[in-house]
């Protein structure tokens, strides 16, 4: 009876309760050892970890259980690393998350550092105006321009070395206790780089272009939501998530 060939290990991506490794792929990360019928998990840098052969929530004949096991790798925890937010890691698979990723949990996504973003150079101002916004008649508001002037596109970016298309764009706020402190949440995203990004324009379709990069803004005074405007209630609660989810509160 002629010799089965063995079947190759599958590329296909972790089981759906493992957290994607940013950037990159699981083919990237995973491949078939020749020398050996265990996986092994490639890291940035050329280190390696093998993979268990059965890593699920049951205690296997080494003892090892879930909460030995590093969510990144599956492998065994080396030199053990726990967030604030408890989920441990090795610390190399932690540190090459953070390289792709930021510093962000790779589980839950807690942010556990200052996040900055791809934001290329410009400049973030604002004025108060007295005339009001629809929904918010009790105040004035606050309209704030960002403007980019043309550059030269650095290693972070898409297309590095290649020109970009600067922008203004303009936003507005209402004029009280809240939207001053939306006002000052934007100022420091923008700060941190995170407010905008270079990449295809939705609007153009033109590549190489400063676009937003989801912070919701408001920049049209009237029209609705639909219109990326006012009255819209449940907007100055929309930002601020936008703004936690990118380590800004």
């Amino acid at each position: 009876m002629p010799l089965l060939e063995p079947t190759p290990w599958s590329t296909n991506c972790p089981p759906s309760d493992v957290p994607p490794f940013g950037p990159l792929n699981c083919t990237s990360l995973l491949r078939k050892n020749p020398d050996s019928s265990v996986p092994t998990i490639y890291l940035p840098g050329g280190s390696t970890s093998s993979l268990p052969a059965e890593a699920s929530t049951k205690t296997g004949a080494s003892g090892d259980s879930k909460d030995d096991l590093c969510p990144i790798c599956l492998d065994r925890l080396i030199k053990k690393k726990q967030l604030k937010c408890k989920h441990t890691f090795c610390d190399e698979c932690l540190q090459a998350s953070v390289q792709h990723t930021g510093p962000m949990c790779p589980v839950c996504k807690d942010v556990f550092g200052v996040m900055e973003g791809d934001q290329p150079d410009g400049v973030m101002t604002w004025i108060n105006s007295s005339s009001f916004l629809p929904g918010f008649s009790g105040c004035g508001s606050i309209m704030i321009t960002y403007t980019f002037p043309n550059g030269k596109q650095t290693k972070k970016h898409p297309n590095p070395g290649q020109p970009y298309q600067g922008t203004t764009r303009t936003a507005y706020l209402p004029d009280n206790e809240e939207g001053q402190e939306v006002l000052k949440l934007l100022k420091k995203a923008f700060d941190q780089k995170m407010t905008f990004t270079i990449g295809t324009s939705r609007t153009s379709g033109l590549d190489n272009q400063v676009i937003w990069n989801d912070i919701s803004h408001k920049t049209s005074k009237t029209g609705g939501p639909q219109s990326f405007g006012y009255p819209d209630p449940s907007y100055l609660s929309k930002v601020k998530e936008d703004l936690k989810a990118k380590g800004i509160e």
